[in-house]
């Protein structure tokens, strides 16, 4: 909250003081929580880790919600709480009117909230989730295990992903200036760019720069990295740069980007009469904007017609990268499932062969199809639970079905009236805290948060 602070303290802004108040408080709950814990050795059980992880998140929600609580901008907590669950889950999805003429210092916080969230998820998705035999996470334990021979503590792997993170940011804040953006502005989008966030200093988003085609080309160079494993960045680093081109999720994350591109545009330029530079523009942006979950537009998609708007609809699903920072089903999973089924089919054809799945060259673990299956009934089932808990409050069934989905995968704009060149702010409290629980659902992976209200969890 300091950055922020300096930053309305720079461009002579009163709301320094909020931030100021801010960390006052957060700083005296935080401080508590550091001498009750002041020990030498600490260890924590799997329960404790499950525990771990929600309270963190929601922690960080909480407290993050207080300086626009206390801001000029006067909001509700239920808004202020809506606005830094999707900062902090990287969602994008926001309830404030007058971005342009927002007070700086919110504006950068927002930024780094979701610039936290991402590098947030990265390391969750490394250090926990694999060990935890989320949703078929534990196919990653061996390719971390190799990185552990090579940087041996989990805390010098987090520190080495770390920089590279913050590398990549300062790239793109270069990369933005020299695309013509303002340096404040600059930084937030670099920080909500590379973390696939996809809050933006503006309401009209990269509209705002419509008149040029170098902003949304950075921007979609740097989704694109965001939506790929940044532990091959690692080993790129470290001179090891053929598991960036060979790692067939990398191939089928960006296949996948491609050829709805090229779908998309087709139809914008032979149904809407576009020219076919202008269609690419768009349908590259847009796909590129909504698969990696970054939630940033240069147009209003639902103006497009039913087909585009049905292929943003289940891309929203696919999501990017594990390991990434970025959101969804995530690609490996659906490689799984193909991996599986394929093995079925050829089962039938010849019932006496032996026929084994296989991910990236390797065998899939006995667990992992049976963790992905149940990952993906659990995420359809949370997605029509939300859909028809919005509905209960007053959501027509489009805005109910593209919220939840538009929640639970962490992708920001939904359809219909939340849609890209629209807001969340006239949504019912209700359906503000609905969407929040979404949220944190759709960034811990189900799971994660499920099975805390398992009695046998608390029992066992």
């Amino acid at each position: 909250m300091v950055l922020p602070m300096m930053t309305d303290l720079y461009f002579g802004h009163h709301d320094w003081k909020i931030f100021f108040i801010s960390i006052i408080i957060t700083a005296f709950f935080g401080g508590a929580l550091i001498l009750s814990n002041n020990s030498s050795e600490i260890t924590i059980n799997t329960r404790q880790a499950f525990m771990l992880i929600f309270l963190s998140w929601v922690g960080l929600s909480v407290f993050s919600a207080l300086p626009f609580t206390l801001s000029e901008l006067k909001m509700s907590y239920t808004d202020s709480f809506f606005e830094a669950m999707s900062g902090i889950t990287t969602t994008g999805a926001t309830v404030i009117v007058g971005l342009d003429d927002a007070p700086p210092g919110i504006l950068l916080w927002r930024a780094i909230l979701q610039w936290l969230g991402g590098i947030g998820i990265i390391l969750m998705a490394m250090s926990i989730l694999p060990f935890l035999n989320i949703g078929g996470m534990q196919i990653f334990r061996t390719e971390l295990s190799e990185d552990e021979k090579v940087l041996p503590r989990a805390a010098q792997l987090a520190a080495s992903i770390g920089m590279i993170y913050i590398a990549l940011t300062i790239l793109c804040i270069i990369c933005y200036i020299l695309s013509g953006l303002e340096t404040f502005d600059a930084i937030a989008h670099a920080m909500t760019t590379i973390s696939t966030g996809g809050f933006s200093t503006f309401d009209s988003s990269f509209t705002h720069y419509h008149d040029t085609i170098w902003p949304e080309t950075v921007a979609v160079i740097f989704m694109l990295i965001g939506g790929m494993p940044f532990v091959l960045y690692l080993k790129a680093v470290r001179g090891n740069l053929r598991p960036l081109y060979k790692d067939t999720q990398v191939r089928w994350f960006l296949s996948i980007i491609f050829l709805t591109t090229i779908v998309v545009t087709a139809y914008l330029f032979l149904h809407l009469n576009i020219s076919l530079i202008e269609a690419l523009r768009r349908s590259l942006f847009n796909v590129t904007s909504v698969m990696t979950g970054t939630g940033y537009a240069n147009g209003d998609y639902n103006s497009w017609g039913s087909f585009p708007v049905a292929v943003f609809f289940f891309i929203m699903l696919v999501g990017g990268c594990a390991g990434s920072t970025s959101c969804g089903i995530k690609i490996f999973r659906f490689q799984v499932l193909f991996a599986v089924t394929l093995t079925q089919i050829k089962r039938l054809l010849y019932p006496h062969g032996v026929f084994i799945p296989h991910y990236n060259g390797k065998t899939i673990p006995p667990d992992v199809p049976l963790s992905v299956m149940g990952f993906f009934f659990m995420y359809m089932f949370t997605c029509a639970i939300i859909a028809i808990a919005l509905s209960f409050v007053g959501m027509d069934f489009l805005e109910a079905m593209s919220g939840a989905v538009t929640a639970v995968s962490n992708v920001g704009p939904g359809l219909g009236a939340i849609g890209p060149n629209e807001n969340f702010k006239h949504l019912s409290d209700s359906a503000k805290w609905i969407l929040s629980i979404g949220m944190l659902l759709g960034r811990l992976e189900i799971f994660t948060m499920l099975v805390l209200i398992s009695p046998k969890f608390w029992t066992r």
